[in-house]
């Protein structure tokens, strides 16, 4: 057995002690102190509200000052149980290990819909008749993992046509627009307003060897509209993002990005959530076309009248 490296401590305490209780922590743990916090839903409008109790954690070198730092972190914790009640803290050793190999282990290949195979991007696997995507599961949201993605995979195998252009807003990994490309696509115009999803589309699209089609930037419904990239509408819109968003964006234009005949693909959207939805997407001039459910989770595909 490899010998523990660090040593994990963490409390679990309420909201309103995290951020007293990480602040001391963060004195005397390396890389930094987490916060972990359970999410709840107050209402179809919420987009995740932290909610319960909040663990507080962060690791301390196994050196030879470690009973002198764990120490010091322990009279700090007792001074601030002073004021007000504190748990125990409770350690835990960890071995000293490659935690990306580890982690990579319980990571598959996920087939989607009758085409597509996602394999994470360090596995050589024969994919049949399948179209492989490469995805590094590491870098951002979307892996194909979660419903949400695969229901809107789904469906842009089912309306992505060969010569099609693409609008992808909030392309996370960029797991949608490599998908369509592979699927005959022109060219893709992804966007997220996060920099380090455009970083990690950049390096996926790389990984599935894409040189050329793909144009990738910061933005979302306005700037695509907005002219700063190769063309603002096209017959295939993708958004897989959090059902309050979906409705934001729909009123801020998203639908203006379909071209007549064309289809918006929605996804990220909880069954109770879907009445909203349909609503904006009906009152900026779309049709229902589709929809496909995983769980929970529901995609919609909505069409633009001729």
């Amino acid at each position: 057995m490899a010998e523990a490296r660090w040593l994990e401590v963490s409390l679990v305490v309420d909201g309103e002690l995290a951020e007293a209780l990480a602040d001391l922590m963060a004195r005397y743990v390396e890389g930094g102190v987490v916060v972990e916090s359970g999410v709840r839903f107050d209402s179809i409008d919420d987009e995740g509200t932290p909610g319960g109790p909040v663990r507080v954690f962060g690791y301390i070198p196994v050196d030879n000052e470690l009973e002198t730092t764990r120490q010091k972190l322990e009279s700090g914790l007792w001074h601030l149980a002073q004021i007000t009640p504190l748990p125990q803290p409770v350690y835990r050793p960890i071995e000293d290990q490659d935690w990306m190999s580890a982690w990579k282990v319980n990571y598959h290949p996920i087939p989607v819909g009758t085409r597509i195979l996602i394999l994470p991007a360090w596995i050589e696997q024969d994919a049949g008749e399948r179209i492989v995507v490469r995805i590094d599961p590491s870098m951002a949201f979307g892996t194909g993992t979660h419903p949400t993605t695969r229901l809107c995979l789904e469906f842009t195998e089912d309306l992505c046509q060969p010569g099609m252009d693409v609008i992808d807003i909030g392309c996370g990994s960029g797991i949608l627009s490599i998908a369509a490309l592979k699927l005959g696509a022109r060219t893709a115009v992804a966007v997220d307003i996060d920099p380090l999803s455009v970083k990690a589309t950049r390096e996926n699209a790389d990984a599935n060897g894409i040189k050329t089609g793909l144009e990738i930037g910061e933005g979302s419904v306005d700037e695509v509209l907005a002219g700063g990239y190769a063309f603002s509408t096209a017959p295939l819109v993708l958004a897989n993002i959090l059902a309050p968003v979906l409705i934001r964006l729909i009123a801020a234009g998203m639908a203006q990005l379909v071209t007549p005949g064309g289809f918006l693909v929605l996804s990220g959207i909880l069954e109770e959530q879907e009445p909203g939805v349909l609503q904006a997407a009906r009152a900026a001039g779309l049709e229902y076309h589709a929809r496909k459910q995983m769980g929970d989770w529901v995609s919609l595909a909505l069409n633009k009248p001729k």
